[in-house]
């Protein structure tokens, strides 16, 4: 334990583009590694991309099919032997939010299984430096992207709080489609001691337009949450600077959602299209509310909340309109009945994998032309709070299961 405070220190003491250098060295020189690797998940969640290289395809490791995507995806240490080394796959993971993985290399008559542990601890704190980082320097951003981004692409991962997250009462995933082309789709979340607030988004147009559209909505939504606003209060300063702007011509559809973490009552404002299903008890089922209007389209709309229960055990699914309308060849929209049953396919997997796996059943279900419109999924696991307990004095969420 004494080498992780060393380690800790080192990391904190150095240069945002250094982070790498420090553990390496400490790894080498405290375990015994001959080579050590930093590789992030790309924005597609379908590669893993090696820091420090320019993010070309020889570079990268399908997440699917190798190693330290079997790490990444099972989000527990994984071990591989060669004839002359062995080497140590650790996921890099803060909050429940999947950055990575880490490769320590040692030599053959290494034993690395009792040192997993501390080398996890060190990974641990290598991500929380790399999100201090990541305010200084680009390194770890250009390391996540297989190809170039869009200009509208690169201003919607910018909003986003990340790609999941966990704590004791809940676990969320979400994922976006096309991913390095992105037009208006968007989410967001906070969680504070008592309460988690989420909004699914669909903004109007494409490119450019639609991405200064969601980025006005969100931050509007933002501004009035923080601001402490009550739910229908948010959502109609959102609807205020939306259509001050825009006066109409362009508009939000967002469902917005804030659950009670003790109780599990969750208010509802439903301003469009986002769409909401619930599996309980392997029965899925679709979420309705009284739709209301988009976010500016007309002056001073007035917003009213809807409510219900979650219980835990509860599956949420929010998918934007490009994943329910995508038509099958026959002209069968996803959301008919095809979504019901991906949901159901996905139950074993953890919320973190579920969007990808639905995204890749869209995929499939909608043939070889491409996707008309943004894919958005978000999946919520809820487990409550079954001692009463505030959120700030549960130290961590208790592990995520494997793969399927």
């Amino acid at each position: 334990m004494d080498e992780i405070a060393i380690v800790e220190q080192a990391l904190r003491r150095a240069a945002p583009h250094m982070l790498m250098s420090v553990v390496e060295e400490a790894l080498r020189k405290y375990y015994g590694a001959v080579d050590v690797e930093l590789r992030l998940a790309d924005y597609g969640l379908r590669s893993l991309q090696l820091v420090g290289s320019k993010p070309l395809a020889e570079w990268s490791l399908p997440i699917h099919s190798s190693p330290q995507g079997r790490a990444f995806g099972a989000q527990e240490p994984y071990v591989t032997r060669t004839a002359d080394s062995v080497q140590a796959h650790l996921p890099v993971t803060i909050r429940g939010d999947r950055m990575g993985v880490l490769t320590v290399t040692v030599a053959k008559d290494h034993d690395i299984l009792p040192q997993l542990e501390e080398l996890q601890h060190i990974c641990e704190a290598l991500g929380h430096e790399i999100l201090v980082a990541e305010r200084d320097t680009d390194l770890y951003v250009l390391a996540r992207r297989a190809a170039r981004l869009t200009l509208a692409a690169e201003m919607q991962w910018q909003l986003l709080p990340g790609r999941s997250c966990a704590r004791p009462e809940f676990s969320l995933g979400a994922h976006l489609e096309p991913a390095y082309a992105i037009f208006g789709d968007n989410y967001d979340w906070s969680a504070s001691a008592d309460h988690l607030t989420l909004t699914v988004t669909n903004g109007m147009g494409e490119g450019i337009e639609a991405a200064l559209l969601t980025n006005l909505a969100i931050n509007a939504l933002r501004n009035a949450r923080r601001a402490g606003l009550d739910l229908a209060d948010q959502a109609a300063l959102a609807d205020q600077a939306v259509y001050a702007q825009y006066r109409g011509r362009s508009y939000v559809s967002v469902l917005l959602l804030r659950f009670d973490l003790t109780s599990g009552e969750v208010e509802a404002v439903d301003a469009g299209s986002p769409r909401l299903w619930r599996m309980r008890d392997r029965a899925v089922e679709r979420v309705s509310f009284e739709s209301q209007l988009p976010l500016g389209m007309f002056e001073d709309t007035v917003y009213v909340t809807e409510r219900f229960t979650v219980l835990p055990g509860d599956r949420l699914l929010f998918g934007s309109d490009g994943v329910y309308d995508a038509a099958s060849p026959d002209g069968e929209s996803y959301g008919e009945r095809a979504l019901a049953r991906a949901l159901t396919s996905t139950r074993l997997l953890p919320p973190t994998q579920v969007p990808g796996a639905v995204l890749r059943e869209l995929t499939a279900y909608h043939g070889d032309s491409p996707l008309e419109d943004d894919a958005l999924v978000v999946c919520l696991d809820w487990r409550g709070r079954q001692d009463g307990a505030r959120g700030e004095d549960r130290a961590s969420a208790p592990p995520e299961p494997a793969d399927a």
